[in-house]
């Protein structure tokens, strides 16, 4: 049997950025009519590292299929990634997608939807803390759903944070301009968004101000978070595209605290349920996890083009 096999070049020629966000958002809509299936991954290693396995997909109408990534072996690559994607009618292979740019699109993706379901219709002004694969398709989908005319970068390393600044601006056609500490990114932003692999918290919540929307990518783990559960307490409302992986397979950082309990399901919102923000002074929190089965609907973008 032969079998398609596509690479990050395929899927970067062939899925823009809308597309993928179009078919998020219309996956999240079935997920919240019962249609979109999306368990929590699971793990398999040992001491040396894990692989992660996810599946997911629309059962009823459309494609089921999974994706496997190993996690934390020395040397290991982030390119050491393969989303498989089956037609659920037929049960017919229809292709492979090996690398690491669907994981980051797919991502990108959902979180521009949650910008588009949470952040003010006017937010115009981006923050970003962070400046690797995930803040650039961060970027990249912000820009798709919101007339950005100002963005501020902050990473650690100056020298990064400038070329990324240059790199996006020519990518965006929107002013990238590198800060000089998370505060001087985060001021007056209307969205801000964490994107980075720190364990300690990286956003002030003193910098928090009414109707800002607030994205976090970064680890979450109960006693390792890039941000400070405070946060969550001054958002009027949180959001995530999974409660289910949020606390799998460790507690989150909001395990214990009275704001686990007012997490709500992105897919709720998007399939016509209340509004995430009530209001245009309203604090919003996206917590990014990943949900299981949405690269295997961009996986199938590409395979279809």
């Amino acid at each position: 049997m032969a079998v398609r096999v596509l690479t990050d070049a395929d899927v970067a020629r062939r899925v823009s950025m809308p597309a993928a966000i179009d078919a998020i958002e219309a996956a999240l809509a079935r997920r919240a009519q019962g249609r979109f299936v999306t368990p929590p991954r699971h793990y398999v290693g040992n001491e040396r590292g894990a692989l992660a396995f996810t599946i997911g997909g629309d059962a009823a109408d459309g494609v089921i299929g999974f994706r496997v990534y190993a996690m934390g072996f020395p040397g290991g690559s982030r390119d050491d990634q393969l989303v498989a994607v089956y037609d659920a009618a037929s049960g017919r292979l229809k292709g492979l997608v090996a690398g690491s740019w669907l994981g980051e699109l797919r991502t990108g993706a959902i979180g521009g939807v949650a910008i588009k379901h949470a952040a003010r219709p006017d937010a115009a002004t981006l923050a970003l803390i962070g400046s690797g694969g995930q803040a650039r398709t961060q970027l990249l989908a912000a820009a798709a759903v919101r007339e950005l005319r100002d963005v501020r970068v902050y990473s650690r390393d100056a020298a990064r944070r400038l070329a990324f600044a240059e790199e996006m601006t020519e990518r965006t056609g929107v002013a990238v301009r590198p800060a000089a500490s998370p505060e001087d990114a985060v001021r007056d932003a209307d969205i801000v968004i964490t994107a980075t692999s720190s364990r300690a918290p990286v956003l002030d919540v003193a910098l928090l101000r009414p109707g800002m929307h607030v994205s976090m990518l970064g680890a979450k783990q109960r006693d390792a978070s890039e941000l400070d559960p405070a946060v969550a307490g001054r958002a009027t409302a949180i959001v995530t595209d999974s409660p289910a992986q949020l606390e799998s397979p460790v507690p989150s950082f909001l395990a214990g605290t009275p704001d686990a309990g007012r997490v709500t399901d992105l897919a709720s919102h998007v399939a016509g349920g209340p509004p995430v923000r009530a209001s245009a002074d309203d604090i919003t929190l996206f917590l990014s996890v990943g949900l299981s089965g949405t690269e295997v609907v961009v996986a199938d973008l590409a395979l279809r083009e």
